[in-house]
């Protein structure tokens, strides 16, 4: 594929479980209604978060096993898992039947944990696309540029 598919996934998890940290921490003031918007925006959130994070690994397997980038990219990985299972299994907490109940203190706790490793897997992420260069090929680059290798292996042009 010539454009990455990561890139333009990540902004669904990334909205709605942000959204839904601020639903959970809101609905302990404005209560019920909040807390059926926060779950929905969870359940979305873990569907587009494994479309999202099966594109993000599709391109972890372009980067070459020498590349520092490697290193980044499976933080990254870990910490996009850390997130996913945080906010998944808080949204399995409050769920009982079809009905989705008030966040209780371990799933709250569940999503502001999947918040700050959200926060993480995004720096990562920035990391691997401004400091690594992985996924952007400048015009008039080889392809080394898109495959994670640092500036200084690219050739002139």
């Amino acid at each position: 594929m010539k454009h990455p598919l990561h890139p333009a996934l990540v902004h669904f998890p990334i909205a709605c479980w942000t959204l839904a940290t601020l639903a959970d921490v809101g609905g302990r003031w404005w209560g019920e209604p909040v807390w059926q918007f926060a779950g929905g925006l969870l359940l979305v959130g873990a569907i587009s978060a494994l479309a999202t994070m099966a594109a993000g690994f599709v391109e972890l397997m372009n980067i070459p096993n020498d590349s520092p980038a490697l290193r980044v990219a499976n933080r990254h990985l870990l910490m996009a898992l850390i997130a996913w299972s945080s906010y998944t299994a808080s949204l399995m907490l409050r769920v009982h039947g079809k009905t989705v109940h008030a966040p209780d203190a371990l799933a709250l706790s569940l999503s502001v944990i999947g918040f700050l490793a959200l926060c993480v897997t995004g720096w990562l992420g920035g990391s691997l696309v401004y400091t690594h260069g992985v996924g952007v090929q400048r015009e008039g680059s080889d392809e080394s540029h898109a495959r994670g290798l640092p500036p200084s292996h690219h050739k002139p042009g």
